[in-house]
């Protein structure tokens, strides 16, 4: 089987759906194939930060049920930039040297990190600046990396907002009302458009395309006229006000987010036709629960091919699914590649070919 090998694995930034499934992956492969020693690290960098570091070996018995379970065993976060980290008195710290060593202080051969675009890039920064053998497992429900047709979370988010719409249809049909559904999609409106598709909608809004407020009102008097007296919308949250204005809202903490723009598309609408609207906000639903069968399957693939890059001594790459294989990628070539919707693309045909108004 090899070298004995002591490899660490942590989940980065926000959660979805099919991160526990890579783990439980990890895991069997490592101790199955090769005979290693996994480690879980706990709460990303922060675990590595922690004195002492903060591990947990991880065992077959311990991750054997994992395969549907939503969330991250492990536990992970999205704030405090380990290279310019917040302090209580409100300073900024580099704590890189901290986290690198950690990883040494538990003799890791490698390590394996799930995360997006950001997470790979600071996790990458850090395995250049300390010695750190990485190997990196794409994970964003926005799906908008580049060089990988499947990052994990995506699918099941879609499948969440396919479920709302379909949902939203019998209610909307009820009442005679437009439902306007504001889904995730930080900057790349993928989860809204496989779901408008999927789901029927009438209107599907993007930040890839600009759209305007007459147009969406027409769809709306057009099936009106033709005796359907319901219209369903799905919109991304970063989608902007047809001025062009990015729409946030400020959380409890003082924090600026996306959201709002499915309230200011109803007050729009209802302004200028008068018809009563509703809107949900998916939010955080989208990133949690059951993954979906294929989320499972790419998690399992990539968590096995991750281990066997470190077989290899393959290191500071990225998995990828491309043409119904896993392979990989060095990680500057993956987060340097951000992939949007393309608006020529077959999703964007498809949606105009069923009549789905989607921009101009």
């Amino acid at each position: 089987m090899g070298e004995h090998k002591r490899i660490g694995i942590l989940t980065s930034g926000g959660d979805c759906s099919g991160l526990n499934a890579v783990i439980r992956a990890v895991v069997h492969c490592a101790v199955n194939t090769y005979g290693w020693e996994v480690l879980g690290i706990r709460q990303a960098t922060l675990g590595l930060m922690a004195r002492p570091p903060q591990a947990t070996k991880l065992e077959i018995e311990q991750v054997d049920s994992l395969l549907t379970a939503g969330g991250t065993m492990l536990g992970t976060t999205n704030k405090g930039d380990p290279f310019a980290f917040p302090m209580p008195d409100g300073s900024l710290c580099d704590r890189s040297e901290e986290i690198i060593a950690g990883y040494h202080e538990l003799n890791l051969d490698a390590l394996i990190g799930i995360g997006g675009d950001g997470s790979l890039a600071i996790l990458r920064r850090l395995a250049q600046q300390g010695g750190i053998n990485l190997v990196g497992i794409p994970k964003t429900i926005d799906n908008d990396i580049g060089v990988t047709e499947h990052a994990i979370g995506f699918d099941t988010a879609v499948n969440i907002a396919t479920e709302a719409l379909d949902r939203l249809h019998f209610t909307a049909a009820s009442h005679s009302r437009v439902m306007i559904l504001e889904v995730m999609g930080r900057d790349a409106g993928h989860i809204a458009i496989a779901a408008g598709i999927a789901g029927g909608a009438d209107v599907i809004l993007i930040p890839e395309i600009p759209y305007t407020i007459d147009h969406i009102c027409y769809k709306i008097k057009e099936r009106q006229e033709t005796g359907k007296n319901y219209c369903l919308i799905i919109v991304s949250e970063a989608v902007r006000t047809h001025d062009g204005e990015i729409v946030t809202m400020t959380n409890r903490l003082g924090q600026s987010r996306y959201g709002g723009i499915g309230e200011y598309l109803a007050d729009q609408i209802i302004q200028r036709v008068g018809v009563e609207t509703r809107v949900t906000v998916l939010g955080h639903i989208q990133r949690g629960g059951t993954a979906s069968p294929l989320d499972r399957l790419v998690a399992t693939a990539f968590g096995v091919a991750a281990v066997n890059l470190i077989a290899e001594g393959k290191y500071d790459r990225m998995v990828t699914w491309q043409n119904r294989q896993v392979l990989s990628v060095p990680i500057t070539e993956a987060i340097a590649q951000y992939s949007a919707v393309d608006p020529n693309g077959t999703l964007v045909k498809t949606a105009r070919g069923m009549g789905i108004y989607l921009g101009d």
